[in-house]
């Protein structure tokens, strides 16, 4: 009677914390959970085959952890002393055959995956890809968009179903660009241009962040991805091309100081180089 009672107690109490959980993340919006983009939608299928994989093993160990323990504590005098199972040739072959083949498996999906997912692989499109430059400083996102000569600090906006070409650098400690819920991050680091194609397939407001740790400022070092139609798109370059605010070097130079002051802004670019200035600036620091 003593070990029912123990199981329905064990049973409710597993019960209870899975009902705490589910209660407790209901209505939650976890991003890398709930993609809006093409990129990012297939880097939730990795990972739910990943982890359905791991638990063909991880289930397992835990039911045989407790049911081992259950059976074979100090007080079940009934139990049988079994101590020659290490030379079991079946359970050797389980326990070692099993996680063989899900790692070899495993192995497939990585090198394809890591081929297909390649952040610096263009997207297939019939729409133009929009080119968009990133600075990281510290700590804002300063996004130049060259072919359109405007700029924006803390808010990058594109169109849906369209191709963002994103080319990354930072005029501070290295740091790492990413908007959750349309893919993964790349590290943005000084002297160096690194690139990432995203594709947005929802109209939305997408949070973006740093998710590298840069200092005082990084818990606020966010900003806003707005994702909207083509119409929209073409209306808000249009008005972003009549800002009073110019960005050149000069300009650059006040905005690139260390600021926790992450409000949008618009700025006309009058000086098509400017991200290649920013990266060449630390290249050429050697020759002096």
């Amino acid at each position: 009677m003593r070990r029912i009672t123990k199981i329905i107690l064990a049973l409710i109490a597993f019960l209870g914390i899975g009902g705490i959980l589910f209660f407790l993340l209901q209505g939650t919006d976890i991003a890398v959970l709930n993609p809006k983009g093409e990129i990012a939608d297939k880097q939730l299928q990795l990972l739910i085959i990943a982890t359905s994989l791991g638990m063909i093993v991880v289930l397992p160990v835990f039911v045989m952890l407790f049911v081992v323990a259950w059976k074979y504590r100090e007080g079940n005098t009934k139990a049988r002393y079994t101590p020659d199972w290490q030379n079991n040739r079946v359970l050797e072959g389980l326990w070692w055959g099993i996680p063989f083949v899900i790692i070899a498996i495993l192995g497939v999906i990585a090198w394809q995956s890591s081929h297909d997912l390649d952040p610096y692989k263009s997207l297939d499109s019939s729409k133009k890809p929009v080119k968009i430059q990133v600075v990281a400083l510290q700590w804002r996102w300063l996004f130049l968009y060259p072919d359109e000569k405007i700029a924006s600090m803390s808010e990058v906006r594109f169109p849906v179903d369209t191709p963002v070409d994103f080319e990354i650098t930072a005029d501070a400690p290295m740091n790492s660009f990413w908007i959750p819920k349309l893919g993964g991050q790349v590290y943005a680091m000084t002297g160096m241009s690194t690139q990432l194609h995203l594709l947005a397939s929802e109209k939305g407001d997408y949070h973006g962040s740093s998710a590298n740790i840069s200092g005082e400022g990084f818990a606020g070092m966010k900003f806003m991805a707005k994702v909207v139609s083509d119409d929209d798109f073409s209306r808000w370059k249009n008005d972003a091309r009549g800002a009073k605010e110019e960005l050149n070097a000069t300009t650059y130079a006040q905005i690139a100081q260390s600021s926790k002051d992450t409000s949008p802004r618009i700025y006309t670019l009058t000086q098509a180089d400017l991200y290649d200035t920013i990266v060449m600036k630390y290249m050429d620091m050697g020759s002096h």
